[in-house]
């Protein structure tokens, strides 16, 4: 114990939100923070290529194994909004930590799950506790210096977006070659990893606020009435993030019903959406020279125009289908990111002091919107097949760029 109390005073404290910081940060807390966000983030996405086997394996129809991405996403957005406002309130680090362990835990818990009210129980939870990396977003900002906050924040979302992206890719092949079980398993191994990386290499945060958590609570809604940008960020990435898990819930099924492909090619289609996670370095950068309204605009215009050009499958050959849906995930990809890291910039320049309540307004917004996309989008697929899911998001995506595109919308 003792060991432990002069390691904690050895790691340096971050005392307000913007401190004086050296000019640039260390790589290895870089690469820390977004291995963790990636990590953490990536266990809202494991099941979305497996769910053509757990179907089966729990005698569950489309509509009811599509509970399991709504409800990790409906628990991702619970915990945002009612436990991410803490990082203002106590030290990030150990609330990472926390979260860390826990959800370590619920993934050893699904990957054990014997019925399929287990699997959704921990669905839940697994969402509530992932929401880790929605306080290490927040933490890199206050780190990272003001002229570099764009391009630290990026770095970090792109291990978080890779997280998103490459989960798909690893828990299909894994799935199909070990069983769905085994990713379960593996991604709590992992998660061991960063939590062990977190305690020797996060530095600790002193809090920017002593309300308590029922005040806490509500002052988000008084953030939320006061700053127009916030509002707009949060609805067009919330129409943007519909937009995009109508898509991934949806597209697995598809690829088994239409094409005959397995969790290993539909979580493929996930490396040519990791390109798209190249957006969030790119785009940090541009928010840092031209402002981030640009980038918000040119992502939320890329991703309605790549939804968009799905309608155009009909036309083409099975090979050409093909091949235009993988053009398009890179493109929709691309610009669903690129707006984030472009709506977070706007996000935390509001009131530094209130970074974690601001970040979880957004992304309450964002997951709120993953949520219905996911239901949404198994709903049209089921009533109106895929260019139901197709004409969705086209809808959802041109939705966004209305707002970006119209100052008015949001302002008080």
């Amino acid at each position: 114990m003792s060991y432990i109390r002069r390691l904690h005073k050895t790691v340096p404290s971050v005392s307000h939100p913007d401190p004086v910081q050296p000019a640039r940060l260390p790589t290895s807390l870089v690469f820390l923070m977004a291995s963790g966000a990636g990590l953490s983030v990536a266990s809202l996405y494991y099941s979305q290529p497996m769910l053509g086997l757990l179907g089966p394996a729990f005698g569950a129809d489309a509509a009811h194994i599509g509970l399991v991405p709504t409800l990790t996403q409906l628990g991702y957005a619970l915990g945002i909004l009612f436990l991410a406002p803490l990082g203002d309130r106590y030290d990030r680090r150990r609330i990472i930590l926390v979260k860390a362990a826990r959800l370590a835990l619920t993934l050893l818990g699904c990957g054990r799950a014997q019925g399929l009210g287990g699997l959704l129980a921990g669905s839940l939870l697994l969402g509530i506790t992932a929401t880790m990396a929605q306080d290490i977003v927040p933490a890199a900002a206050t780190l990272a210096p003001e002229a570099h906050r764009g391009r630290v924040v990026g770095t970090v979302m792109t291990g978080l977006l890779f997280g998103i992206l490459l989960s798909r890719v690893v828990s299909g092949v894994v799935a199909a070659e070990f069983g769905w079980r085994v990713v379960y398993v593996a991604a709590f191994a992992g998660m061991l990893a960063i939590l062990v990386g977190t305690w020797f290499g996060m530095p600790r945060f002193h809090p920017t606020t002593r309300l308590g958590y029922g005040r806490l609570l509500g002052s988000m809604g008084q953030l939320w009435l006061r700053h127009g940008a916030l509002r707009r960020a949060a609805f067009a990435q919330g129409m943007l993030s519909m937009a995009f898990s109508a898509f991934w819930a949806t597209l697995a099924i598809m690829l088994l019903d239409r094409y005959g492909m397995g969790p290993a090619k539909a979580g493929a289609f996930g490396l040519a959406g990791a390109a798209g996670a190249l957006a969030a370095p790119l785009s940090g950068r541009l928010a840092d020279r031209r402002g981030p309204e640009l980038s918000a605009r040119i992502g939320a215009g890329l991703a309605a125009f790549s939804f968009a050009a799905l309608a155009l499958e009909p036309l083409l050959s099975p090979t050409g289908q093909i091949v235009l849906l993988a053009v398009a995930t890179v493109g929709f990809d691309f610009g669903v990111q690129a707006a984030l890291v472009a709506h977070q910039t706007i996000v935390y320049a509001i009131e530094p002091a209130a970074r974690s309540r601001l970040n979880a307004l957004l992304f309450t917004g964002m997951f709120v919107g993953m949520a219905l996309g996911a239901a949404f989008g198994s709903a049209m697929l089921a009533r109106w097949g895929w260019m139901g899911v197709v004409s969705f998001a086209t809808g959802a995506a041109t939705l966004a760029l209305i707002v970006r595109l119209v100052p008015r919308i949001g302002r008080a």
